[in-house]
């Protein structure tokens, strides 16, 4: 950040916080993000003085509830729709309320990642915190100089100017997401590179690889880790039955379709997804193949494993007793 040095408080990254205190302190939380929305509760519940947010985009933020996210992840495509504009406008007008101001205008609900969580506009109501767009000019001795910019005004727009002053800063920014560079290469050849993979998890050509949440780029679910276990089921699925095992070119082929269905969507076909889209392709991935149907118990709940492998060694023997070897796809 520039002139971060001249700063003479304290200066933590999101990740640094255990341990620490905010207490009696005017803190400045740098980001717009979950890790931001994270900061600013880690901020009240050690007793800052006030608290401020420096965002330098607008983001959809969600009520925790499961029953709303439930129906915000119906939508099965994925995408933006012609109706999507109605779950926004709900939103708008009974969460956000008077605080609508701070709801995006130039993104879409179903485009990238929304915050989940009920109290911040809680905190912002009760002056325990202040969520300020625009873009960060220079750090100063006493705070942050910030640029205020008006609601649709775009990164780097014009604005007031303003010191937002504090004496601790917390930096919400730099997420990385888990490094793929062990893969093999032949993982990452166009036009078949992640995101772009079976499933969204598994490289064509290359069932034996499952990068569980190494892929996921923007997503709106309602369950916390339910598709892990469905992923990691599904390998096994494939490691243990090699009739249930996909062939690289039906792999590809399933991406084609599922572009092609989204291909009007204002991001990529897997840029952004829903958790009844991706209980979807779960579904036809186990319909789509009879061998795979003995699995779905297993698949979907984690039960019933002991018959389809009983059935799976039966299989193998009666191609073993024909002359028939397993097909493999490494």
């Amino acid at each position: 950040m520039p002139n971060q040095e001249a700063f003479k408080g304290e200066i933590f990254h999101s990740s640094q916080l255990d341990g620490k205190t905010a207490s009696g302190k005017k803190v400045l939380i740098v980001g717009g993000g979950a890790s931001a929305v994270e900061a600013l509760e880690f901020a009240t519940h050690t007793d800052a003085a006030s608290n401020a947010v420096l965002a330098r985009s607008d983001k959809w933020i969600i009520p925790r509830n499961a029953f709303v996210n439930g129906l915000l992840a119906l939508n099965v495509l994925g995408q933006e729709t012609l109706i999507s504009w109605i779950p926004e406008t709900l939103l708008r007008k009974f969460f956000y309320r008077d605080l609508e101001d701070l709801a995006p205008t130039s993104r879409g609900l179903f485009t990238e990642t929304p915050m989940v969580n009920s109290n911040v506009f809680q905190q912002i109501r009760e002056n325990k915190a202040d969520w300020f767009r625009g873009d960060i000019i220079e750090f100063v001795p006493d705070g942050i100089r910030f640029r205020h910019r008006a609601q649709g005004v775009p990164k780097g727009g014009p604005g007031r100017e303003a010191v937002v002053k504090g004496d601790m800063i917390i930096m919400a920014t730099g997420y990385q997401r888990p490094s793929l560079t062990f893969l093999p290469d032949a993982v990452f050849q166009e036009p078949y590179q992640p995101p772009k993979w079976y499933l969204q998890v598994f490289p064509p050509e290359h069932m034996s690889i499952c990068a569980n949440n190494c892929t996921y780029v923007n997503a709106i679910g309602t369950v916390g880790n339910y598709h892990i276990g469905i992923y990691t089921r599904l390998l096994l699925m494939f490691l243990v039955d090699p009739l249930a095992r996909p062939h690289g070119y039906w792999m590809k082929r399933w991406i084609d379709m599922t572009q092609w269905i989204k291909s009007r969507a204002p991001t990529g076909a897997f840029d952004f997804i829903t958790y009844s889209e991706l209980m979807y392709w779960v579904i036809f991935c186990v319909v789509i193949n009879p061998f795979r149907w003995k699995w779905a118990p297993f698949v979907f709940f984690g039960i019933g494993a002991t018959l389809p492998k009983h059935v799976v060694s039966r299989e193998d023997e009666l191609r073993n007793g024909l002359g028939i070897k397993n097909h493999h796809h490494e």
